[in-house]
C-alpha cells in the first residue's frame, strides 16, 4: 500500500471506519499521511453535517483544524437548535444519534404547575427538565423524522430519567410504551416500570396479552442518569415520521418522575 498515491489509499480507507483508518495511521508514515487526511475523514461525515454545524448553540466549542479533529469533537453531545436538542456521532461507524429535551416533546399536562414543574439542574445537558409533581395519567409522546437520521440503520430509543426521593407510585403499575413509522402498525410495543422497589419482581415477564412484553426497568447511564427502553425502529431510506410514546392512564396518583429528554441513537451490535 505504501507504493499507492496518497489520495488512492484515503479511498480505500474510506471503506473501512474511523476506527480503522486510526489504527491504519500506526502502520507506516504513508499510511499515517492518508488516514489522517481531510480527504477521507471528510468520508465519515453525514452529508448534511454543514446545516448540523449551523445550528449548533456553541459551535466555537468544536476543533475545526481538520476534518479528523472535527469529527471526535462531533463524538461529544452538541447543543442544536438553542439548546433543545443534542446531536452525536457515534464514534466507531460515524451514524446520528439525537437527544430530544423534555421541552421538546409532548406531556401531558406539563404547563399546569399543579402537575408538572420545569426547573434547571446542573446535572443536565439541558437549561429545563421537566419533575412531575402529581398526575393520575402520565403520557410523554415525541416525534423525529427519519430523513435527519442515519438512513438504513436500526435505532434504538430510549428515556433519559432520574427518580425523585419524593418518589410515590411509579413503582405501582407498568407504562406501556411504544414505537411507530410512517402510517405503519406499530414497529414495536410493550411495558415497562420506570421504577421498581422490589427487585425480586424485575424480570422479562409476559403479560397478560402474548404480544405484549414487559421489557424491564430503568438501568444507569454513563453520564449520571437513568434510562429506559421505548423501543427500536429500523430508518431505511424514505422521509417518515417515528412517533415514540409512554404512558400510564390508570387511576393511580404518582410523582417523582425527573424527565431530561429521549435519545434516539444506533443500537450497537450485540
Amino acid at each position: 500500500m505504501d507504493s499507492l498515491p496518497e489520495d488512492c489509499v484515503s479511498k480505500i480507507l474510506s471503506h473501512t471506519s474511523p476506527p480503522d483508518a486510526c489504527r491504519f495511521s500506526m502502520v507506516s508514515c504513508v499510511m499515517r499521511s492518508a488516514a489522517d487526511s481531510d480527504l477521507l475523514w471528510r468520508t465519515f461525515f453525514p452529508s448534511d453535517y454543514p446545516h448540523i454545524l449551523s445550528r449548533a448553540l456553541s459551535p466555537h466549542t468544536l476543533d475545526s483544524s481538520s476534518y479528523k479533529h472535527l469529527f471526535f469533537s462531533l463524538c461529544h453531545p452538541l447543543l442544536i437548535d438553542d439548546g433543545n436538542m443534542s446531536f452525536k456521532l457515534d464514534k466507531s461507524s460515524g451514524k446520528k444519534s439525537y437527544i430530544l429535551s423534555a421541552r421538546q416533546l409532548s406531556i401531558t399536562w406539563s404547563t399546569d404547575p399543579l402537575y408538572w414543574s420545569w426547573r434547571s439542574t446542573p446535572e443536565s445537558r439541558f437549561k429545563e427538565v421537566a419533575e412531575l409533581r402529581m398526575v393520575s395519567w402520565l403520557e410523554i409522546r415525541g416525534k423525529i423524522w427519519t430523513r435527519i437520521l442515519t438512513p438504513n440503520t436500526w435505532y434504538e430509543v430510549h428515556l433519559i430519567m432520574k427518580i425523585s426521593h419524593r418518589e410515590y407510585g411509579l413503582d405501582c403499575v407498568a407504562c406501556e410504551v411504544c414505537v411507530a413509522v410512517g402510517n405503519k402498525v406499530a414497529v414495536q410495543s410493550g411495558r415497562v416500570y420506570l421504577c421498581r422497589k422490589d427487585e425480586k419482581k424485575v424480570t422479562k415477564e409476559r403479560v397478560l396479552n402474548m404480544e405484549e412484553e414487559v421489557i424491564g426497568v430503568a438501568a444507569k447511564r454513563e453520564d449520571g442518569w437513568m434510562e429506559i427502553k421505548v423501543g427500536e425502529f429500523f430508518s431505511g431510506h424514505q422521509d417518515e415520521e417515528v412517533r415514540m410514546s409512554l404512558m400510564e392512564v390508570g387511576y393511580q396518583l404518582k410523582g417523582g418522575l425527573i424527565l431530561e429528554g429521549i435519545e434516539v441513537r444506533p443500537k450497537q451490535p450485540s
